[in-house]
């Protein structure tokens, strides 16, 4: 467990710093409303995830029954993670990114369905969650509660990282110009890209070959 602990860390981390309208309209909202309002409609957006890490696991149940620790499962999570990374990598959406979802009622209620709409039309999260689980299920064993404790991990580095975010709000928005953005999102592009490459090219290798859980273990000594 504790193994699983350390290694959803720095993905909740990495998570926390994909480029998109989530990213912006959570930094508009603290530096114009206050941490509260931000991290209402924080909470809002990471409902939304877990729906759609629901979504995701049982939607992939039966292909991680059926295809674990065969090559076909590196090659299938590969290609989504290396799909999402071209995404990523080639779409450029402007500093004021916003989107007219509607909310019903103002105050914190209104900020948590802002938050969690604006996430949950995003079909590109699914897809993005729907990799992350195909690939990571079989070094989990498909078990269940290692599953549960990985993701649930994942998410609260996810959401420690962002209330960082949401107290340095003002100072974020200052320092993110056009330029500074478009290469953050080209450098989660590319490592969304290589990581799909590597799973890709992963399936294609005898299983002594390109061992990715070894390579986990390296890092982590």
């Amino acid at each position: 467990m504790i193994e699983d602990i350390q290694a959803a860390i720095p993905l909740g981390f990495f998570l926390s710093f994909m480029i998109g309208p989530v990213f912006f309209v959570l930094l508009q909202t603290s530096a114009t409303k206050g941490f509260r309002a931000g991290l209402v409609f924080d909470i809002g957006v990471i409902v939304a995830d877990i729906l759609f890490l629901i979504i995701a696991y049982f939607s992939s149940f039966q292909l991680l029954e059926n295809l674990s620790n065969q090559p076909g499962l590196y090659v299938f999570g590969g290609f989504i993670l290396l799909l999402y990374g071209i995404i990523t990598l080639f779409n450029k959406p402007p500093m004021e990114e916003t989107t007219d979802v509607p909310v019903l009622k103002k105050g914190y209620l209104g900020l948590f369905v802002k938050g969690f709409l604006l996430n949950f039309i995003n079909i590109g999260v699914l897809v993005f969650w729907l990799g992350v689980i195909i690939v990571v299920g079989p070094s989990l064993d498909n078990d269940p509660n290692r599953i549960i404790v990985f993701f649930s991990t994942m998410l609260a580095a996810y959401l420690i990282t962002d209330i960082f975010k949401i107290l340095l709000a003002k100072q974020l928005r200052r320092y993110l110009t056009q330029r500074r953005i478009h290469l953050v999102k080209k450098g989660l592009g590319i490592i969304l890209v290589i990581c799909g490459m590597v799973l890709i090219l992963k399936g294609f290798l005898p299983k002594d070959k390109l061992n990715i859980e070894q390579g986990i273990e390296l890092i982590r000594e």
